[in-house]
């Protein structure tokens, strides 16, 4: 039986949601499923992974017992992996951690690697994924021993399919790597990250300054989501680039996209265009944006906004 594996992440000792959709984006290509994971969170991970679909969940340790962040061990560990197990198609996510690791591991397999895909068809080795700042679709067909794919966060929804999956312990033989990490600082802020939140609402030229950035995290909290940003509100340093969305921020893909004064240029629209729901609110009603989105409110953001917070707070209390 043919057999893939999907690099699991871990965050607050959780799997991450957009892993989930990784996994089902494999479903359909009647294989084997292993999940490859690190850090001794394999126990932790089975009873999600196996609801999911995951027949074998790969613990990856050393002979020093469970491997620490190092992206240059995690790769050749997981390399030794794929080949103990003979697994020739490897999917993970578009994420800081998965572009870093399946880039490395790609090179060292001199391997295919389809990054920020939508839509992969693993028994003919195909992946979708977009093109010129989302005005054409493209499918890539790879060829060779391994073919290796990075899923774009929440581009899938999870397709819950219990079972009951296998918990192994798998040990890599690590040589010693140029690559030494000295100490890994977690950031303070405690917002959702951009590219795996299922609601995200931006603000662009219309927010006027930084100042008025603050009704829309006041509005994201009662929703769990994450605050995004235009480029135009960027450049004019009202937020931080990490919230930039868009063809040269971050592409997302949550279940609800509210823009808040943003006019919807061709590189916006390419970052946030497969969102589920497209909600935007601008006082020009010819604004583009408007006639690309599936609601929209013309009117005054600093209006609806700080209503549409207030009712939220009633309703989650």
């Amino acid at each position: 039986m043919k057999r893939v594996a999907v690099l699991i992440e871990m965050k607050d000792g959780k799997v991450k949601p957009a892993c989930l959709g990784a996994i089902s984006a494999a479903h359909d290509s009647d294989a084997e499923l292993f999940a490859l994971v690190f850090k001794g969170t394999a126990a932790a991970s089975l009873e999600t992974l196996q609801a999911h679909g995951i027949d074998r969940v790969i613990e990856i340790t050393s002979q020093d017992g469970p491997i620490q962040w190092n992206a240059d061990h995690w790769a050749r560990a997981g390399i030794q992996a794929l080949q103990y197990y003979n697994i020739k198609t490897l999917l993970g996510l578009a994420s800081v951690q998965g572009k870093n690791l399946l880039s490395r591991i790609a090179a060292l397999l001199e391997a295919p690697l389809v990054m920020d895909c939508t839509a992969v068809n693993l028994s003919e080795h195909t992946a979708v994924k977009s093109q010129f700042s989302g005005r054409a679709v493209a499918e890539f067909k790879t060829r060779g021993e391994y073919h290796l794919y990075g899923m774009r966060p929440n581009a899938l929804s999870a397709v819950p399919s219990p079972g009951k999956a296998i918990l192994e312990m798998f040990q890599a033989v690590l040589e010693k790597s140029k690559l030494r990490v000295l100490e890994v600082q977690q950031g303070l802020s405690d917002r959702v990250d951009l590219t795996e939140a299922d609601i995200i609402i931006s603000g662009g030229r219309g927010m006027e300054n930084s100042d008025n950035f603050d009704i829309l995290f006041e509005c994201a909290r009662p929703m769990s989501a994450a605050v995004g940003a235009s480029r135009v509100a960027v450049d004019a340093g009202w937020v931080s680039h990490t919230m930039q969305v868009g063809q040269t921020g971050k592409t997302v893909s949550p279940k609800v996209y509210i823009a808040c004064g943003i006019s919807g240029s061709v590189q916006h629209f390419a970052g946030m265009k497969t969102a589920g729901i497209i909600m935007a609110i601008n006082l020009d009603p010819d604004a583009a944006i408007m006639h690309k989105c599936d609601y929209a409110v013309c009117a005054n953001l600093f209006d609806i906004i700080p209503a549409l917070t207030r009712k939220l707070k009633e309703i989650t209390g």
